[in-house]
């Protein structure tokens, strides 16, 4: 059984991810522009790390780093929107 899936019992009113957010106003070009503004910030604060002094250059690079791993989860997100968005079914393994 996929995960995220339950047997029985369920509510029905959990539904794939693309669904929920479209259903609540959010589309594809917010997560894809969104996506590619935080790999804008992230390079914006590795650049600014490089300016700060060496006590607090390791927070500043964390923080650049931390920015760093939301462009692909968010691109995904989009993709599932689109998919909701184009009618198309879910990739299925």
């Amino acid at each position: 059984m996929p995960l995220g899936r339950m047997r029985g019992g369920g509510t029905g009113r959990r539904g794939p991810v693309g669904k929920q957010l479209h259903r609540v106003g959010v589309r594809s070009w917010h997560a894809h522009g969104f996506s590619t503004f935080a790999v804008a910030l992230c390079a914006g604060l590795w650049i600014r790390a490089k300016t700060v002094d060496q006590d607090e250059r390791g927070n500043a690079e964390r923080r650049a780093l931390f920015v760093g791993l939301w462009p692909p989860t968010v691109w995904l997100i989009g993709d599932a929107v689109e998919r909701h968005e184009q009618g198309r079914p879910r990739l299925r393994r």
